[in-house]
């Protein structure tokens, strides 16, 4: 079988690392030993995706991407990935002129949530993530509610973001908070829990979690597989 060559528009390197990690991993279990499909990633530095982000600047996230884009179509990609779920929020200004198809994390998640019919999940990622509609509009149009920390939990999961997860380091006392959050929100009615930063998943196992935990990184991966490997 040849697969199609995936491309992937990277943005942090823990998260992208477990995405393509993931892609030559359980490729091999499709395509027999040692194989996985052509894989290609590019990424612009952390702190330039930062400083649009920081000024709400989302047009600029958007040149960003579709910059990495054009790279990966030259280099022959079929389709595009983005291990990041932050900056999905650009991506409806990337489409009308990207050079490829891209997937969209929120749908593998919404499309593993309901093939397990949960129906409220409790969204965890950045603070810029937690507060944007790429969840919730497309849950919504799969039939599933979400809900988010509250405020002062919002900010710390940040912090543990962007000054621990993005430069490898997991420590315990974050993974205890992280923990405690989706106990409180399993309380408020959640019956799953998105991991939705793509480092999140490095912390937080399924056996730290009060709550079935839906990774977003590898879940994406995986429905790049499928798509890549459909004949």
């Amino acid at each position: 079988m040849k697969a199609q060559h995936i491309g992937i528009v990277a943005c942090s390197a823990e998260g992208a690392a477990l995405c393509y990690r993931t892609l030559c991993i359980e490729g091999a279990e499709i395509l027999g030993a040692h194989a996985h499909p052509e894989i290609t990633m590019h990424t612009h530095p952390l702190s330039e995706y930062m400083e649009c982000i920081y000024r709400d600047d989302w047009q600029g996230v958007a040149k960003l991407m579709f910059s990495s884009a054009r790279i990966l179509a030259q280099a022959g990609a079929r389709f595009l990935i983005c291990p990041d779920n932050t900056i999905h929020q650009a991506l409806p200004q990337v489409l009308p002129q990207s050079p490829l198809p891209w997937m969209h994390i929120a749908e593998a998640v919404a499309q593993e949530a309901n093939r397990h019919q949960y129906r409220k999940l409790a969204i965890l990622g950045t603070k810029y993530l937690m507060n944007s509609a790429v969840y919730p509009e497309k849950l919504r149009a799969a039939g599933i509610a979400s809900m988010t920390p509250a405020t002062a939990e919002q900010e710390r999961i940040n912090s543990i973001i962007f000054d621990e997860l993005v430069y490898g380091r997991f420590l315990p006392e974050s993974r205890a908070h992280l923990s405690a959050v989706i106990e409180r929100l399993h309380g408020q009615g959640c019956d799953a829990a998105v991991l939705g930063c793509t480092e999140i998943p490095l912390l937080v196992s399924p056996a730290d979690s009060a709550l079935p935990t839906l990774d977003s990184t590898r879940l994406l991966a995986r429905a790049a597989l499928r798509r890549a490997t459909a004949e």
